[in-house]
């Protein structure tokens, strides 16, 4: 059955801060799985298609995954019967969106919208389906899954393509903006490393954190009262306190409203910062020149 949740998902707010959300806790989840000796998940950002919509479908507590096969079959026979009164996608015409229904969102594979769609509510204009057989309502009810899944399901989204900038100006971008920072080779071969350009450029403009790679670790110094000093690379940091490891291995929770110094230091700093000034044409033009380097 679907989760209470689902109407929420369909604020365009919600939907885009759970998506962050989940991207941030496959980064971490691979963190604590790589400490903990179990095996790490996949970044978000890494995932094939099929990946992300089942991380996101977990994440969001979406429920049973739609038959497509059913859906398929069910098509047609929505348009025919359906489509008219509540759209060609269930989004709502002269009559109601299904995508939010409750009897929709109470069900998982017809269960109850078979029963329901045979009665029909003819109080309220809605016919009685009564002389389609079972399998035939189940296929439509997936249909209408299926459309639910299209709107809720964030991590179905394909990009097509993005490969649509000017690789001259991209070398160039290169050149001025990330040479300075990067040692000798830190692009070579850089495409290859990534499933497609769409995952490259999420890798270039925010590089995923992992304990494979510690030269992105964020780390910290900090001075005690009593003038000792611990560093270490930071596991939790907030307003209130921070937790970091030290180099034989030792975690310290550090209270930052006592009297301390701390001194942070975040790889990514310079990533945050150009953010604010990446435009859409720059952002085009270097995933072009990086996805020439394979």
């Amino acid at each position: 059955m679907r989760r209470p949740i689902l109407r929420a998902i369909f604020s365009v707010t919600f939907v885009g801060i759970a998506a962050i959300a989940l991207s941030q806790e496959a980064q971490t989840g691979s963190q604590v799985g790589d400490q903990n000796g179990a095996q790490p998940r996949t970044p978000f950002q890494n995932m094939t298609p099929e990946q992300r919509a089942a991380a996101t479908r977990s994440f969001l507590g979406l429920g049973a995954a739609p038959d497509k096969a059913a859906a398929y079959r069910g098509a047609p026979l929505y348009q025919q019967g359906c489509a008219f009164c509540h759209g060609p996608q269930g989004h709502g015409a002269t009559g109601s969106s299904l995508i939010t229904a409750d009897e929709v969102l109470r069900d998982d594979h017809g269960e109850h919208l078979v029963p329901f769609l045979k009665k029909g509510r003819p109080e309220k204009g809605m016919p009685a389906f009564a002389t389609m057989t079972d399998a035939e309502l189940k296929d439509i009810s997936e249909f209408i899954h299926l459309q639910v899944e299209d709107v809720a399901n964030r991590g179905t989204y394909q990009v097509l393509n993005i490969v649509v900038g000017t690789e001259e100006k991209g070398r160039q971008y290169v050149a001025g903006h990330c040479i300075p920072c990067h040692t000798p080779g830190a692009f070579t071969h850089i495409a290859a490393r990534f499933r497609s350009p769409e995952q490259l450029q999420r890798g270039w403009i925010w590089p995923t954190r992992s304990a494979s790679d510690p030269s992105l670790a964020m780390t910290a110094t900090v001075k005690t009262q009593g003038g000792s000093t611990i560093s270490g690379h930071l596991t939790q940091l907030s307003d209130f306190h921070l937790t970091l490891v030290d180099a034989s291995g030792k975690a310290h929770s550090i209270d930052r409203k006592a009297s301390v110094t701390v001194e942070i230091k975040d790889p990514l700093a310079a990533h945050q910062r150009f953010l604010s000034t990446l435009t859409n044409d720059d952002m085009h033009n270097v995933t072009a020149y990086l996805e020439t380097l394979q």
